[in-house]
């Protein structure tokens, strides 16, 4: 099951078990880092709004296995009765009580249903929810494990997970009432009690297309229950009370809204009862992958099957020095970023489509990519360990395209080409010029998922609506235009290059000058990325300070929104004024202190005016890259490392959020000493690597190495390179130069070497050469 998840690089993995080194990888990785936000006020900038907890990395660190769409997960927050933090999700760190698990699958889990919760004595009807506090000594996180003392209950729960289903293990005290309550959450829906030991159900409300698993579940106990009942919510006395409800004590059947069951068991001190869970599109297909996934009731053997999945996948990485809080933060965050795709159906599994018809995988058929988040690195990664991966999640990009007519965009942007060009340009086998059918229609038809194309098309930018009055942070709404143009002109680069690769000569210079339009929203007169009206003008009044989350810029400020032109650094370094005023615009941004009067909710992790926790300036740091200035980058990717990930009193401190492996990406490529500013492109921009070794098993099977001499905290330049024996100047390499494996060693040291890499011909490529704007 293993292998047939992991895909590409099989061979790697090793007979008998895996390695010592595996073991202490996996052991490394703490599936709790992310769920909890910064505490040092100069890091957080000024959020969050009044009422609201600040953001978290959002993650969860619930039982899985890699890409899986099933997680057992914990739950902490009533997001039945609040939307506390712009995502519904489901565990945050510093909340004291617990109110449930769940066994669905859901990218931010606090929605997934059905909430299953042990109780011991008395218990109340959702959306209450019996509460329990939480013994945080007790709670442990690992991969494929999550454990907790439920404190009030003086119950023990224990969760791990298959590709399909979900394990459930509740250690109960000495009681009469040892109660486990299920219920659908507010969609509601239908509950069954069907014998003494299963109980099943389907959500029919809600948003049923977003289960990609299948809105029936089944769930089957290891043991008979001494009692039952169901409940629902009470709708014939709308406004008595959230907690009026209808519950009737052996009534099989129910239908509503929180439609649930109780069932009540005997228990003796010490005695375990366990709960398996799995989804499906009908009660046959749960009951299905029941019996095809967990037919017994062996839960060590379910947990170690789960650990030794990603045993596998974690060892492909392997880092030797650091600290131990380093080597813990990098694997948990490697471990976050298999959050996304999600598996939806192996090859022969049914699946519901994206024209919503049921299907028959013909290969392993993964869920939408969140490109806005994702494809600005993690699926870099993916491309550099699970090649064959990438390519069943191009399968099925491409097939939900011809199922929905437009490829998936994610959010804003469309950089669906970017999974496409940069799996080319690593050499990774498809149907390229199948992908580009829909990749050009999606950046061609004003019909489709492109907002304002015809615009853009028109004008080479797109405008944006002044509210009346003066429209203070945080206005939300508008068009971004900026951001938007910004976005479609780094697609359009990416597009040019894969129509030059099929040749198409005519729709590559097309795309190409549209990949200039950037220009079109800079303003010289005040050095920024300026929204424009609908007659051209400049919008006034313009601070770059301001964040906004549609109006001009996207979930971001002017200054974070300047960087964005990955795909022509070079071009903005002109726009600019040349080297030196390129890098002294770039060190304020890095030290003008954040304090604007609007509050952007996910901009926490603030270095000056750089936000870590969103995704528009993430690539900013190794921008002096192409400015001559490369030990800038070093010492700052250095600082967000340490400053930026885990610095809290708990250790598991996120800016921002993880957008389902975003931000942990960031956080492994920029540790392993690299990161690609424009993923659509072969190349890697160094940093400065935290480790002393990292040995990276590619998924080609070759062996890419990184060695850092004379490594240290303190010693964080690099002062010389080699690749392979061999001089390196460059701070940066290409795909190509390490499609073979190979070895780069850096010598580092206390004090910037200003020359290494300085010279304007060890640059990284750009869509311009340097004083010369293209085309």
């Amino acid at each position: 099951m293993a292998i047939a998840v992991l895909g590409s690089a099989a061979g790697h993995a090793r007979d008998g078990g895996a390695s010592p080194h595996a073991m202490q990888a996996v052991d490394e990785a703490n599936p709790l880092v992310g769920t909890a936000p910064l505490d040092r006020q100069e890091l957080i900038g000024n959020a969050p709004p009044p009422g609201e907890p600040l953001y978290s990395g959002m993650t969860s660190p619930g039982a899985s296995l890699p890409h899986s769409s099933t997680e057992a997960t914990p739950v902490n927050l009533n997001v039945d009765l609040s939307y506390p933090a712009g995502v519904g999700m489901s565990y945050y760190y510093p909340n004291p009580t617990m109110i449930g698990f769940t066994g669905g699958g859901s990218t931010y889990g606090g929605g997934a249903s059905p909430m299953i919760m042990p109780v011991v004595g008395d218990w109340t009807v959702p959306p209450d929810y019996a509460q329990s506090y939480y013994d945080k000594a007790s709670e442990k996180a690992s991969p494929g494990y999550y454990a907790v003392d439920l404190a009030t209950f003086h119950t023990r729960v224990e969760l791990t997970a298959t590709q399909r289903t979900s394990l459930m293990r509740f250690t109960f005290p000495a009681s009469h009432r040892s109660n486990v309550i299920i219920n659908l959450r507010r969609a509601g829906g239908e509950v069954e009690v069907v014998d003494d030991h299963t109980i099943r159900g389907v959500t029919t409300g809600g948003r049923r297309q977003r289960d990609a698993d299948g809105s029936w579940f089944v769930a089957e106990f290891s043991r008979p229950f001494a009692g039952f009942g169901t409940f629902r919510a009470d709708h014939d006395h709308e406004g008595y009370g959230i907690g009026d409800a209808d519950v009737q004590q052996n009534r099989r059947a129910v239908t509503g809204g929180y439609a649930g069951a109780y069932v009540t068991f005997d228990t003796q001190a010490g005695e375990q009862v366990l709960v398996k869970i799995a989804h499906g599109h009908s009660a046959d297909e749960a009951e299905q992958r029941l019996r095809d996934e967990e037919p017994g009731w062996d839960f060590e053997r379910v947990h170690a099957r789960a650990r030794e999945a990603w045993a596998q996948l974690l060892d492909r990485v392997e880092v030797t020095g650091g600290t131990p809080k380093q080597r813990m933060l990098f694997y948990s965050t490697l471990y976050h970023s298999f959050a996304s795709p999600r598996l939806l159906a192996r090859k022969g599994e049914h699946f519901t489509g994206a024209d919503g018809k049921d299907h028959v995988a013909s290969y392993d058929r993964y869920g939408p990519v969140p490109f806005w988040d994702t494809g600005r690195n993690q699926i870099t990664l993916l491309m550099l360990l699970e090649p064959r991966v990438v390519q069943d999640i191009m399968r099925s990009e491409l097939d939900r395209a011809r199922e929905r007519g437009y490829m998936d965009t994610s959010f804003h942007g469309d950089h669906a080409v970017f999974l496409y060009d940069g799996a080319w340009q690593r050499s990774i086998p498809f149907d390229y010029a199948a992908a580009y059918e829909y990749l050009r229609k999606n950046a061609t038809d004003p019909n489709g998922p492109r907002g304002y194309l015809a615009e853009y098309m028109k004008n080479g930018w797109i405008s944006d609506i002044v509210p009346p009055g003066n429209p203070s942070p945080p206005y939300a709404g508008g068009k971004a235009g900026v951001a938007t143009t910004l976005e479609y002109a780094w697609d359009d680069h990416a597009l040019a290059d894969v129509a030059r690769r099929l040749g198409k000569a005519d729709d590559a210079q097309m795309f190409l000058r549209r990949a200039a339009n950037y220009r079109n929203v800079f303003d010289p007169t005040t050095g920024f990325m300026r929204g424009r009206t609908a007659d051209g003008k400049w919008i006034s009044p313009f601070d770059p300070d301001e964040p906004y989350y549609n109006f001009m810029s996207k979930e971001g400020s002017g200054w974070s929104t300047l960087w964005l032109v990955p795909q022509d650094v070079q071009g903005l370094i002109d726009l600019l004024g040349g080297r030196d005023a390129f890098n002294a615009k770039l060190d304020t941004f890095f030290t003008k202190p954040y304090h604007p009067k609007g509050i952007c909710r996910d901009c926490t992790g603030v270095i000056g005016q750089y936000v870590q926790g969103n995704q528009p300036d993430q690539q900013a740091a190794y921008l002096y890259a192409w400015s001559g200035q490369p030990w800038k980058t070093q010492a700052l990717v250095r600082r967000i490392l340490a400053e930026l990930y885990g610095s809290d009193a708990s250790g598991y401190g996120f800016p921002g959020m993880d957008d389902q492996g975003s931000t942990s990406s960031w956080y492994v490529l920029s540790a392993m000493g690299f990161y690609p500013v424009d993923p659509s492109t072969p190349d890697y921009i160094l940093g400065s690597p935290i480790f002393d070794k990292v040995s990276l098993r590619m998924g080609n099977g070759k062996l890419f190495e990184i060695v850092a001499r004379n490594n240290s905290a303190a010693n964080k330049y690099i002062q010389s390179a080699t690749l392979d024996g061999k001089p390196w100047t460059r701070p940066w390499f290409s795909q190509a130069d390490i499609a073979g494996g190979g070895t780069l060693v850096l010598t580092m040291g206390p004090q910037p070497n200003k020359v290494w890499g300085a010279a304007p011909a060890d640059a990284p490529p750009s869509m311009s050469v340097q004083g010369h704007a293209q085309p």
